[in-house]
C-alpha cells in the first residue's frame, strides 16, 4: 500500500500566507491518493502547536519542529561550508532524526517536499518517485535583491545565495523524478538556468477556494471612510511587500489624492515591521496589522492594489482579491503568471503614474469597477479550482486520483 511523506518547510497549518496556502491544500489533495506522513518546521511554538491540532486528524503521522536557527550563525556557517544559507536556516538535526527513522520503517513509498530548504531531508538512495515542488525560482529573487542592494553592506550574501542555491536547485533536480513551479513563467526560467526539460519540470498554479473568497457572503464592515479605499494584503516583513507599500504610500497615493482629496490606502497583513507601520503616519495611509480575516477588508476595497515590483510564481493575494470580484491594479512582476487579461480581468500598470491613472479611472467609474470585479470572479471560477490545478499531482507521483 502507498504512504506519502510529505516535507514542508513551514507547517501548512493556517494557511494564512502564500506557501502555506499552497502546502495545505497539496496536503489534503495528498491525502485522497494516499496515507499522508507530515515532517514541517514552524517559527513559534504556539504555529507548531496550532497546526498539530488541525493537522493530526488528517495525516498518519505528524512531526513538527520548531525552527530555531539564527541568522548570523546560519550565515557563518554556510559560508564556512560553502552551502546555501537559506538550508541552514532550514536545517532541524530533530526534523532529520524523525525522517529518518520514518524512512528506515520501510513504509514510506512517495516523497513530496515542499520548498528547496526542505531538500536536504531527501535520502540519498529511494527506491520510490519523489518529486520537488520548489514553487519559485528562490535562487532568480535572491539575484534581484543583489541587483537592487547596489552597493549596499549585505550585497555579497544576497549575490552569494543566487550562486549557491541556483547550483543546489539544479542539482536536486537532477536527482528527483519531477520539479514542479508554480507558474509556467516560473518553469521555463528553471529550465534555462538547470538544462533540465519539460518532462522533469512542470508548472502546477495555485487555486483559490471560490466558496471561501465569495462577495455575496455578509462580511463585518471595515475601512469606514468619506473617499475611495484602495487596499494592499500581505505578510507584511516581507521585503516585496514592505518595497510595495513604501512605494505606493510615498509616490503613488499622493498621485491618487492630487484627483481623490479623500482617497485611502489600506495595508492588511500580519507582523508589519516598524518600516511598514511608520507608513500609517502620512495623509491616507492605513495600517492595520494582523487581521482575522482578509476577506472584510476584500469586500470594503474600492479596489485592490499589487504594486510589486520584485514577485515571483503566482500572488495569492490577486487570486483572492479577484474571487472577491475586486477590480486590481497590478504591476507587470505581480500580473506575471496569472491567466487573465489585461483590461477585462484587471489592470496591469508598469509605473507609478500609469498606476495612479488606473486606480483613479476605476474610481471614476464605479460600473467599470463592477463590471471588472465581476469578470475576474468569473475567471477564477473558470480557472483556478484547487482540485483542478492539483490534479497533475496523482499522475507525477504514479498514484491514481
Amino acid at each position: 500500500m502507498a504512504e506519502i511523506l510529505f516535507l514542508a518547510h513551514r507547517a501548512p497549518w493556517p494557511p494564512d500566507r502564500g506557501d502555506r496556502i499552497r502546502s495545505w491544500h497539496m496536503v489534503e489533495a495528498l491525502a485522497k491518493l494516499a496515507p499522508v506522513h507530515v515532517a514541517a518546521l514552524a517559527d513559534s511554538e504556539a504555529d507548531a502547536a496550532l497546526a498539530r491540532g488541525k493537522m493530526a486528524p488528517l495525516c498518519k503521522s505528524l512531526c513538527i519542529e520548531v525552527r530555531r536557527a539564527s541568522r548570523p550563525i546560519a550565515l557563518a556557517q554556510a559560508v564556512l561550508r560553502g552551502e546555501p544559507v537559506s538550508n541552514r536556516l532550514f536545517r532541524s538535526a530533530a526534523l532529520a532524526e524523525h525522517v529518518g527513522a520514518l524512512l528506515a520503517l520501510g513504509t514510506v513509498t512517495h516523497i513530496v517536499g515542499f520548498s528547496g530548504q526542505m531538500a536536504q531531508y531527501l535520502p540519498e538512495h529511494f527506491a520510490g518517485p519523489v518529486v520537488m515542488d520548489f514553487v519559485d525560482v528562490d535562487s532568480a529573487k535572491f539575484a534581484t535583491y543583489a541587483e537592487q542592494d547596489g552597493r549596499q553592506p549585505l550585497h555579497w550574501v544576497h549575490a552569494r545565495e543566487a550562486v549557491k542555491l541556483g547550483a543546489y536547485e539544479a542539482r536536486v533536480a537532477r536527482a528527483v523524478d519531477a520539479s514542479l513551479f508554480v507558474s509556467e513563467a516560473e518553469a521555463m526560467l528553471f529550465r534555462e538556468r538547470s538544462g533540465l526539460d519539460a518532462d522533469r519540470v512542470h508548472a502546477v498554479g495555485n487555486g483559490i477556494d471560490t466558496g471561501y473568497f465569495d462577495p455575496a457572503q455578509p462580511f463585518e464592515a471595515v475601512g469606514r471612510g468619506d473617499g475611495p479605499l484602495a487596499v494592499f494584503t500581505g505578510q507584511m516583513d516581507y521585503r516585496p511587500n514592505i518595497d510595495a507599500v513604501r512605494w505606493f504610500a510615498a509616490d503613488i497615493l499622493p498621485q491618487v489624492r492630487g484627483r481623490h482629496p479623500q482617497a485611502r490606502f489600506a495595508i492588511v497583513g500580519r507582523a508589519p515591521t516598524d518600516e511598514v507601520r511608520a507608513l500609517g503616519a502620512l495623509p491616507g495611509v492605513i495600517v492595520t496589522g494582523e487581521v482575522p480575516d482578509v476577506r472584510p477588508w476584500l469586500a470594503a476595497a474600492d479596489a485592490v492594489v499589487a504594486p510589486l515590483l520584485l514577485a515571483r510564481g503566482v500572488q495569492n493575494k490577486l487570486l483572492e482579491a479577484m474571487a472577491m470580484a475586486r477590480p486590481v491594479v497590478a504591476s507587470p512582476a505581480a500580473a506575471t503568471g496569472i491567466d487573465a487579461v489585461d483590461g477585462e480581468h484587471l489592470i496591469v500598470a508598469e509605473g507609478g503614474a500609469a498606476m495612479a491613472d488606473a486606480l483613479c479611472r476605476l474610481f471614476d467609474d464605479r460600473a467599470l469597477a463592477v463590471r471588472m470585479g465581476a469578470a475576474a470572479r468569473e475567471r477564477m471560477i473558470a480557472r483556478y479550482g484547487w482540485e483542478a490545478q492539483l490534479a497533475p499531482l496523482g499522475r507525477l507521483l504514479g498514484l491514481a486520483a
